[in-house]
């Protein structure tokens, strides 16, 4: 059976001996924000579950590092193989996203959020150990292990977001929300219509909800869609008390609340998920708290933004991400995508993405590369965007740095696109104000393909003596497994799809101008090549 909640999904994760709980008294300020922080510093350290924070006891629990740099805790949110390698792993993530299951709506009395709801004077966010993360935030931050729900005015499609939501009083909240976020794009066009918005808040929250909240998708479709299509089955929602908002029926708590027309306080800093503090005090819209829905003995989910691999967000959006940029690519009809990586290193997973592909025509890595920059999966942010041919695994920085230093020409193979679409938060822009115009840059590090017929070839060893040494590792009292290889040595030199110098134009010219219909094999004979 697939994980349907945070607490299905947190046993799964306790068999495999990856959460750790907490039973001595921790400080919600700063404290549990640092303990996630250096524990977080060990690639694969275990989620931490907070049982006794200072002032709260043991009434309140909250959970720190959800998914942190574990790819085996992704792996089971995802319903997969938890020992399965990263590339497939995001491979098995992006064929599921092509399944869309609508939600299930339950009755109230039949949804275990609704055990209890609070509403009124009896409100009190202060009752839970909200944390403060860093030195120098703002103030306490509920999330953001997180998901916004909101309704789009144009359309009514729901969607599904995160962001980070600072206590403002007992029953207020400031949210902070990037150009061209969707929540933002919502609550804009509400109150430009003079009227208030509906928004609910889940901070108990299933991961695998929070991993689609934390994605870009169209912004005309339902994101609950595709929650139920990762998880191959819908996800039970009921009805919000004072909305028609669905929320989901098995989250552990979900704020129900309005944002009033141009009602703003300010709000920050954080420090963010780049490993910086986002960007100074500002105005954000407030957001009123009408009910609490809870489940019995809640557990909140906080999500550290820091510097990798502390960073909650970094490993998992070499999943998802990754995941959806290749749908992306595959949906506008790319061929030859053999892998997409979003490095978890670079500012939380958004800031580089490597495309693995086998060219096939000319301009093809260029399409690529394009797309790959402005899709809705990849456009947010992303500032290198690095395409690398078929024999380098895209996970695999080694890999990477080796293919541009060897097949790279900076002068020839390097784009800028200006004026993306960036965010308030990326802290190399400045003044702040020019912050959410960003740029890309576009980085060819593939065999130029007019070229390929005289490319160096690479040093690689025979596939049928990697098969022998791969199955004698353990005789040749080698440790570990042996490493997965790419790329094998071949006696066939006709590796390129153009053989340049063995044809000429049926005007006569050389190679470089247009593409011929057919052009000579080595061995004296043609192929026909259709277009």
């Amino acid at each position: 059976m697939p994980v349907r909640d945070l607490r299905e999904w947190m046993d799964r994760v306790e068999a495999l001996g990856e959460l750790k709980h907490i039973t001595k008294e921790v400080d919600w300020d700063e404290e549990m924000g640092a303990i996630a922080y250096m524990v977080g510093k060990q690639e694969g350290g275990p989620a931490l579950l907070f049982e006794n924070v200072k002032g709260y006891g043991k009434a309140a629990r909250i959970l720190f590092n959800p998914f942190g740099s574990s790819r085996r805790r992704i792996a089971v949110a995802l319903d997969e193989d938890p020992e399965m390698p990263m590339m497939d792993l995001i491979r098995a993530t992006m064929k599921k996203l092509d399944r869309a299951i609508p939600p299930r709506e339950v009755p109230a009395d039949g949804a275990p959020v609704n055990e209890t709801v609070i509403t009124g004077g009896d409100i009190d966010l202060y009752k839970y150990p909200v944390p403060k993360h860093w030195p120098l935030d703002g103030g306490r931050y509920l999330g953001t292990a997180d998901s916004v729900i909101t309704r789009n005015p144009d359309g009514g499609n729901l969607n599904l977001g995160t962001y980070r939501m600072m206590v403002q009083g007992k029953d207020e909240i400031g949210l902070y929300l990037s150009p061209g976020k969707d929540a933002r794009l919502h609550i804009t066009k509400m109150w430009e219509e003079g009227k208030s918005i509906d928004i609910c808040a889940v901070v108990g929250v299933d991961p695998l909800q929070f991993l689609v909240s934390s994605q870009g998708f169209p912004k005309n479709v339902s994101e609950y869609d595709y929650v139920g299509g990762l998880r191959g089955e819908a996800v039970d929602v009921t009805r919000a008390r004072f909305s028609d908002l669905l929320i989901p029926a098995r989250a552990d708590v979900v704020l129900e609340c309005v944002a009033e027309p141009h009602r703003l306080k300010p709000e920050g800093p954080f420090g963010e998920f780049t490993g910086y503090y986002g960007r100074p005090e500002a105005d954000t819209p407030v957001l009123k708290v009408k009910a609490i829905h809870e489940r019995k003995n809640p557990i909140l989910t906080a999500a550290l933004m820091a510097d990798y691999p502390s960073c909650e967000q970094s490993l998992f959006f070499g999943v998802i991400r990754s995941a959806r940029i290749w749908n992306d690519l595959e949906k506008m009809g790319i061929p030859g995508i053999k892998g997409v990586y979003s490095h978890p290193a670079a500012a939380g997973g958004f800031g580089a993405v490597i495309i693995s592909m086998q060219q096939m025509y000319a301009g093809h890595v260029s399409q690529a590369l394009s797309i790959a920059a402005q899709c809705p999966g990849g456009a947010y942010y992303t500032k290198w965007i690095i395409a690398v041919e078929e024999d380098v695994d895209p996970t695999d920085m080694n890999e990477v740095l080796w293919a541009m230093s060897t097949r790279c020409n900076p002068v020839e193979d390097i784009d800028v696109l200006r004026n993306t679409w960036s965010t308030w938060l990326d802290p190399t822009q400045n003044p702040p104000e020019e912050r959410p115009w960003g740029s890309k840059a576009l980085i060819n590090a593939c065999r130029e393909h007019r070229y390929l017929h005289v490319f160096s070839k690479r040093t690689t060893v025979r596939q049928e003596l990697y098969e022998k040494i791969r199955s004698e590792w353990k005789e040749l009292g080698l440790e570990g497994e042996p490493p997965r290889l790419l790329a094998f040595h071949t006696d066939d030199r006709r590796h390129a799809l153009v053989e340049a110098k063995e044809f000429e134009h049926d005007n006569g010219s050389s190679a470089g101008g247009s593409q011929p219909d057919a052009f000579r094999k080595p061995d004296g004979g043609s192929v026909t090549m259709s277009m």
